[in-house]
């Protein structure tokens, strides 16, 4: 189980093609701060039907594209 399973799952019932979520609301729902580990984690996101797009250090957000 990965330490960002909550917010894979998450970005999976949202449902929409594209979105933009906040580093805050993202620590929020997975109950950990991103780290530079997350760029290692992020492939996990493609089991769930989607893609971590650009991630933005100076915005501190990141936005989630689905597949397909």
């Amino acid at each position: 189980m990965s330490k960002y399973n909550s917010l894979w799952e998450y970005v999976q019932s949202n449902g929409s093609q594209s979105f933009k979520m906040t580093f805050e609301e993202i620590r929020d729902i997975a109950g950990i701060p991103i780290d530079h580990s997350f760029l290692k984690y992020k492939k996990e996101l493609i089991d769930y039907g989607y893609e971590v797009g650009k991630i933005s250090m100076k915005e501190q957000t990141i936005i989630f594209n689905k597949i397909g």
